[in-house]
């Protein structure tokens, strides 16, 4: 039988019961695991056979949801996280080391900044910041022989630029090191970043993926395209790891051999758990996740066209609009479709922001984004107010930004309660 579509695998992939087993994915709330032998125990802790030693390392409802994820994004292999900051830390510090670097885009989420630049740089990684405006041999002069990686995000949370992954992606490979991508506003219903030159892939899964802000979670998807052998430049990998009697992941787990180190050093040594009662209700919010996307899009391109007309607007951004300069980009990248996110300027600036999201019923305001709800935030007060000046600038923030994910509730509803605040304006 031919692969499925990307809206059966959100239903189908994952759990496959075997005969009289539950349909719906239990739950395996257990830390522990009963063994006929302490042969076979020690097995597993050699890596020599499959299975589950330890929760902080694996767990079987945890398991089927990462084949899931792996399965959407198409990748040879997914581990879950406890947050989507954890996922972002640990997709670096998984092949860089202290006194090492990186690329990053700028645009990228205020969390993520954060972390490369200040809690990174105590563990002694540089991050190296390259703005969208940037020419190639800009972007090239940022590398040295320490470079590790090139990051980036698909659609940049909350500029909304659509990252040109093929750039990128050329840019890295012409030095030797993978390209990250933070997929988690495209989702791999809208783009999978593989199929245009990602090594790996990232989601923070409290966002759309889970859809009703209902868990907090990360999940780092390896690709297993990436040449770590041929690069020379990743001995986490190539070498043996003393901690697991030599083991060498390149040789022992093939194009797995990076989502492997992850999983048995990484989590085994961080313990960014996730807990299998979260991964339940991530699975949930998986199954209809190609559905709730097509609404979100619709939606949230309806508010744009709304705003992109309204005397009170000073602009909008949404990549799916014909007018916005990221539009091209978007049909090669994103099919022409976008996430049910909404950037726009009120005119006067941040007092009128405010005084629009104060008057929203409908939309909350709330310190998230991406479910089915709508929500609403000023982000240079919020979620990026410890950026500098001009880390909002090179973000593509300005003090009159308002971010707005649109849900799916009834477009008339959402139009009309953006029109009342308006007219509070």
């Amino acid at each position: 039988m031919k692969e499925f579509h990307v809206e059966t695998k959100c239903i189908q992939e994952g759990w496959k019961p075997s005969n009289g087993e539950a349909r719906v994915l239990p739950i395996y709330q257990s830390t522990t695991y009963k063994y006929d032998s302490g042969e076979h125990l020690g097995q597993l802790f050699d890596l020599s056979a499959p299975g589950h030693m330890y929760t902080r390392i694996s767990n079987p409802t945890v398991a089927c949801v990462e084949e899931k994820i792996a399965a959407l994004e198409g990748g040879v292999g997914a581990m879950c996280t406890s947050s989507g900051q954890a996922a972002s830390l640990l997709s670096i510090f998984n092949i860089t080391s202290s006194g090492e670097n990186f690329v990053s885009c700028s645009t990228i989420y205020g969390g993520t900044v954060n972390l490369f630049a200040v809690t990174m740089k105590r563990m002694g990684i540089e991050v190296r910041f390259a703005r969208p405006d940037m020419t190639d041999e800009e972007i090239h002069a940022l590398f040295d022989e320490k470079t590790r990686l090139v990051f980036g995000e698909t659609i940049a949370n909350p500029a909304l630029n659509v990252l040109d992954i093929e750039r990128f992606a050329a840019i890295a490979h012409a030095h030797n090191v993978p390209l990250v991508i933070d997929n988690t506003f495209a989702t791999p219903v809208i783009c999978r970043p593989f199929e245009f030159g990602a090594d790996i892939v990232i989601h923070s899964t409290t966002k759309y993926l889970d859809g009703h802000a209902s868990v907090v979670g990360g999940v780092i998807v390896d690709s297993g395209k990436f040449d770590w052998q041929a690069s020379g430049k990743y001995p986490e990998l190539t070498t043996p790891d003393e901690s697991y009697h030599g083991v060498v992941y390149t040789r022992d787990f093939g194009s797995a051999a990076y989502i492997t180190k992850a999983r048995v050093q990484l989590m085994r040594d961080l313990g960014t758990t996730p807990q299998p009662i979260a991964m339940y209700i991530l699975n949930l919010g998986l199954e209809t996740l190609a559905l709730r996307m097509e609404r979100h899009f619709e939606n949230g391109l309806a508010v744009a066209k709304y705003l992109e007309g309204h005397d009170k607007i000073s602009w909008v951004n949404n990549p799916a609009l014909p007018s916005n300069t990221q539009y091209e980009r978007c049909q090669k990248y994103l099919g022409g479709k976008s996430c049910g996110v909404v950037s726009f300027g009120v005119k006067g600036g941040r007092d009128a922001a405010m005084r629009f999201m104060n008057h929203l019923q409908l939309a909350q305001i709330v310190v998230h984004v991406a479910d089915a709800r709508t929500c609403v935030l000023h982000p240079a007060s919020t979620t990026h107010r410890q950026l500098t000046d001009q880390q909002l600038v090179d973000a593509g923030i300005g003090p009159d930004l308002i971010r707005m994910s649109v849900g799916i509730e009834n477009i008339d509803d959402i139009l009309a309660d953006i029109e009342n605040a308006l007219s509070q304006v």
